[in-house]
């Protein structure tokens, strides 16, 4: 049987629940449902989920997609208001299908991006992240669990494949940005680093990233 898939948003609250807490939401979300699901082989089985792009701690979606096997207790059509249902507040299941892409395909991501600054300064600060953004080359220092400094050096100018929409309103500004999803992805916080640690005259008081769709290699919506 082939595997099924859901998508889903994760907004509010729900927000702050990691990547392996909410494997373990879901988890315990289909068996409050009374969902069955397939469970891998072997001495200790557990159950197949497996969310093929991680969702930044903090980030809100409107498309995230989870696979596994479902084997009784729901048809598609019923299962996305059991998922619900069983669900913390913030999480919605949207749809249930049959298949899908291989996770290879995934490619790329469209995040909207909100800074707000400490004084009317978005036109400026708007005028200095397209700047960083037309250079040749941008080069951020991130976090690495891999690197045995802790630390790794980024390229981001390779990684942003569109900048979409800039809209600058007095302390706020509105970015939308088409950014690479994998092998390497960008997450946009990397970015949001290396603006902030260039343009310190910029203060930011607060951002939020949120992921509004992914897309495939041809740059059609991903499911």
């Amino acid at each position: 049987m082939a595997d099924q898939r859901i998508l889903f948003t994760k907004s509010g609250t729900a927000q702050y629940i990691s990547h392996l807490d909410l494997m373990h939401t879901m988890e315990r979300a289909f068996l409050r449902a009374g969902i069955t699901i397939r469970h891998t082989a072997g001495f200790h089985p557990h159950p197949y989920v497996s969310i093929p792009l991680p969702l930044p701690l903090g980030f809100s979606s409107d498309c995230e997609i989870m696979e596994f096997g479902l084997v009784d207790g729901a048809t598609m059509e019923t299962l996305p208001q059991q998922m619900t249902d069983a669900l913390p507040a913030g999480i919605k299941v949207l749809q249930c299908y049959e298949g899908g892409q291989a996770f290879k395909k995934l490619s790329y991501v469209r995040y909207d991006i909100t800074l707000e600054f400490d004084a009317p300064m978005a036109p400026q600060a708007a005028e200095a992240f397209l700047a960083l953004l037309k250079r040749e080359s941008f080069v951020v220092r991130k976090r690495s669990k891999k690197a045995k400094s802790g630390f790794t050096e980024v390229d981001v100018i390779p990684l942003v494949e569109a900048v979409e929409e800039v809209r600058a309103d007095g302390t706020f500004l509105y970015l939308t940005l088409l950014l690479k999803a994998q092998n390497p992805g960008l997450n946009p916080d990397v970015l949001l680093q290396g603006f902030k640690a260039e343009h310190p005259e910029f203060p930011v008081v607060y951002s939020h990233c949120h992921r509004r769709e992914i897309l495939d290699d041809r740059k059609k919506t991903y499911r």
